[in-house]
Order: C-alpha cells, then structure tokens, then sequence
C-alpha cells in the first residue's frame, strides 16, 4: 500500500513553564513515534515565563491514543498542557446570528469554496429571518427567541443543540444577545464572537450611524473569545479601516460590515486549524 495514502495530519498544542529542552525532547519522542513534522511554531512568553507551542504532523501509523501515550513521558517531564487535534476529523460548528446575516453569509460562502474547513451543524436564532438560508445551505435551523424571562430557559436549548450535534465551536455571528455568566463559562474557548471597533468607542443601537455623527476617521472589527465580561475575551482578530468625511452613514455600514465578516472568517480559520492559544486575558496566534 501507498504510505502516501493512509498518511494522518495532527495538530499538536503544548504550552508550559519554559526551561531548556523542551522542543528537543518533544521533537525527538515525535520521531520516535514516527512522525513526520510539517510545520512548527513556538513562543516565549517572557512576562510570565510560558512556553506556547504548535507541532503539525503526518503519520502513517499513529493513532490520538497511540501518539498521547507516547508522549506521556515528556509531558509529565516538563509539566506540559497538551492539545491533540486530529485533522481528519472535520470539525463541527454552531452558527449564532440576529437579523443582520452578513457574517453569516460569508461563514457559508467561505466553508462552500474550501476556504474553511468545516461543517456547520446547526444554526440557532432568536429571529426567523436567516431560516431561508438555513434551509439553501441544508443547515438544520433552530429558532430559539429569548426574553428577560425566558434567557436561562433559552441557553439551556442552545447548549444542547451544541452537545447533540458534537460541535466543537460556536460562531456568534452577529447573534444580538449577551452570554449568561454562566454559559460563558461552560463554554469558555470554545465561543468566538465579532464585534465593532471604534475609536471611540460607541456602544447601544446604531453604532456606525453614531461613528459618521462623531467624525470618526477608523472603523474596524474585533474577533474574541466569549467571556462573562462583555466585550472583553481574549483577542483572536482584528482589522481597522480608514474613512472619510465624504462617505456617508451607508457607507460606513457597508464598509464595517465587510471588515465584521472578514475578520471572523480569519478567528475561526485560525482556531479551527489549533493555531489559537490562550495566555490568560490574552492569545497567542501563530500564523
């Protein structure tokens, strides 16, 4: 048999105290397991002493167990915090969205050309607006509306579709509403949200009308784990934009809508591909 064709890709994250010998132990245990590394990118964080690490590789005789057994040995030389990701596997994600869709759009257009490689296996909404396309993209569409009264009732609906459909992510693509404390945190690292940044900053209904009315010269978009502090997570991505006094209100929203749906296309490509890690209120994002 071809070794090319049973080749497996893994996606190795590790992070711990630095101290020397740490890629040459697990690089070496890695080809003693008979891998073979594809890329590689690590990061010391001096601040806190930490050490981040992402390890791709291919194998034709690995198995998760096979390869997490093996290095058990220098991980617990080193104290290391590991991730594996297996790259066969496709991973699963939960679309969140209000009335706006543009994020949304852009999530399926970019998973339908390859770009993102994922499958979407479900969308939730407190609005029907997006079950049309729900339905043209062959997504199951779950319309949960939500109140002051009925939130904690709402969320528990949202976390099991997340657990039914196995999904490994949930993308809040303009979803309108806030995260209890609660599910925050049972779904720490694993929510991304997009919002808008501004310069000042402008907060409530309208906010780019608001940015045009103040003269603002630079719109952007920010990508960033869900926390129960709102607005507040761990930054994955962001892009501003220059305007100008020429362009009016429309165009402000025309033009931060295509950086929102940007930005989070690029967050969720590089937390899908385990090239996000976390270190404390911030990232480390390996290109």
């Amino acid at each position: 048999m071809n070794r090319a064709a049973v080749q497996q890709s893994f996606v190795l994250q590790l992070s711990c105290q630095d101290r020397p010998g740490i890629v040459a132990a697990v690089t070496a245990q890695l080809a003693e397991l008979g891998t073979n590394i594809t890329e590689s990118s690590q990061y010391w964080d001096q601040a806190s002493n930490r050490f981040f690490m992402r390890i791709a590789f291919a194998t034709a005789f690995g198995t998760p167990a096979s390869i997490e057994d093996g290095l058990r040995s220098v991980v617990g030389r080193f104290a290391i915090e590991t991730t594996l990701l297996e790259r066969r596997r496709r991973p699963k994600m939960v679309i969140m969205v209000s009335r706006f869709d543009h994020a949304l759009l852009h999530l399926l257009y970019q998973i339908r050309v390859g770009w993102l490689d994922a499958e979407v296996a479900a969308i939730i909404s407190n609005h029907d607006d997006s079950r049309e396309t729900a339905d043209w993209a062959g997504v199951p569409f779950h319309l949960l509306p939500v109140s002051k009264d009925t939130k904690r009732q709402q969320e528990e609906r949202v976390l099991s579709v997340v657990e039914a459909t196995g999904s490994d992510l949930v993308v809040l693509a303009r979803y309108m509403q806030v995260f209890s404390d609660d599910l925050a945190k049972r779904l720490f690292g694993k929510v991304i949200n997009i919002h808008h940044s501004f310069l000042p900053s402008f907060k409530g209904a309208r906010p780019y009308h608001q940015a045009f009315e103040h003269g603002v010269k630079l719109i952007g978009a920010t990508a960033h784990y869900v926390t129960a502090d709102l607005d507040e997570g761990p930054i994955i991505e962001q892009e501003t934009e220059r305007v100008a006094h020429s362009m009016s209100a429309e165009d402000f929203v025309a033009t931060g809508r295509d950086i929102e749906s940007r930005v989070l296309a690029r967050a969720v490509k590089r937390h899908l591909e385990g090239r996000v890690m976390l270190n404390g209120r911030k990232t480390v994002v390996f290109a």
